[in-house]
């Protein structure tokens, strides 16, 4: 290895060691740097039609902030009264699935799972309990930990200021770190950094919003069909659509479960296969060409071993960066193995000047 090689290798790791010990005050600057990715083509439209930066961060932070607490205003007190709903059902619920699915189940595969489903419901209850008490729990625990509290407190507080100047100053730290590459490598990794974006744009960008509208449709569609929980399960459906099919399925199986509780005829269960029928023809038709075009993501198993991996590894700040930096590897491992197709490695023939078939 060269040199450069060995500094580079001793700045990564130099790097990563000082991510894991700065990790506890890391959270309110990976917020706002992805926030401020997400807000920075809307500035850029703006700038473009003769506002200035400042003005036009202005305007994408107020509309922002406007969007947050509207929606938390509106959601979280129907979506806090559906989960409370919820718990008060889970008894019925469960009593119903004791008394009319398991005989029916075990009279059609002679399979007893009593004993599993008594073993599954006292699990369950349990945690909703300890759920339902979270909320004191935090609270006192807060009160007893007052420089803790102060220290949160802070950190959210700074996500909005971070964010402010990280989006007034985008295009000139872009400008910077560019102008800092070494000029022999600085045109392969500006086409990688736009490949990069290209994927991260549709992963941040366009499966958030495709999230969000599938979740609109879904809650919007069950609410209409009367369906109990409805805005809990489209919200929910919604969110698992960052892995494709994963929200269907689990919309309608949750879905259709409440509405056969709820109504006691199977034929509750079309009104509900046609709000995801209609949510699946959109996304496909409207959603998918529209906000992520032929752009490639990442493979849905890729995803689920991506978050799992980075909470595992960093917690919420590894959940947070999880897909961005999923991405980009991706991108750099498809680079490598373009690179590697083209190497006397791969076919000995190119290093005689040779052409395969």
């Amino acid at each position: 290895m060269s040199k450069i090689q060995i500094a580079s290798v001793i700045g990564v790791a130099l790097a990563l060691w000082l991510l894991v010990l700065l990790e506890p005050i890391l959270m309110p600057f990976f917020v706002s740097l992805i926030l401020a990715y997400l807000g920075d083509p809307i500035t850029d439209w703006l700038e473009a039609r003769g506002l200035a930066r400042r003005w036009a961060v202005s305007i994408v932070f107020l509309l922002l902030g406007i969007g947050l607490v509207g929606a938390m205003l509106i959601l979280v007190p129907v979506l806090g009264r559906q989960v409370a709903q919820l718990i008060e059902a889970l008894p019925a619920i469960f009593n119903w699935v004791q008394t009319s699915v398991l005989p029916e189940v075990q009279a059609l595969t002679g399979v007893d799972l009593s004993a599993d489903f008594d073993q599954l419901r006292n699990a369950l209850m349990s945690n909703w309990r300890e759920t339902g008490t979270f909320a004191a729990a935090f609270l006192a625990q807060a009160s007893r930990s007052g420089l803790a509290l102060a220290i949160w407190i802070g950190n959210i507080a700074l996500i909005p200021v971070v964010t402010f100047y990280l989006l007034l100053d985008w295009d000139r730290i872009k400008c910077l770190l560019r102008d800092m590459l070494p000029r022999h490598v600085e045109p392969r990794a500006t086409a990688l950094s736009r490949e990069c974006d290209d994927v991260l744009s549709a992963f941040l960008r366009g499966q958030l919003l495709v999230m969000l509208s599938l979740g609109v449709i879904y809650a919007v569609g069950l609410s209409i069909l009367g369906l109990k929980f409805g805005l809990l399960i489209g919200v929910f459906a919604g969110l698992a659509s960052i892995v494709p099919y994963l929200g269907v399925i689990v919309g309608i199986l949750t879905a259709g479960v409440v509405a056969f509780f709820q109504f006691g005829e199977w034929t509750a269960l079309l009104g509900v296969l046609v709000v995801f029928g209609i949510g699946q023809v959109v996304e496909s038709t409207l959603l998918q060409p529209l906000l992520l075009g032929d752009k490639i993501g990442l493979h849905p198993v890729a995803v689920i071993f991506a978050v799992l991996a980075g909470g595992q590894l960093f917690g919420f700040i590894g959940v947070l960066l999880a897909l961005p930096v999923a991405a980009v590897i991706m991108v750099l491992l498809r680079h490598l193995y373009g690179r590697y197709r083209r190497s006397s490695l791969y076919d000995r023939g190119l290093a005689q000047g040779e052409h395969t078939p």
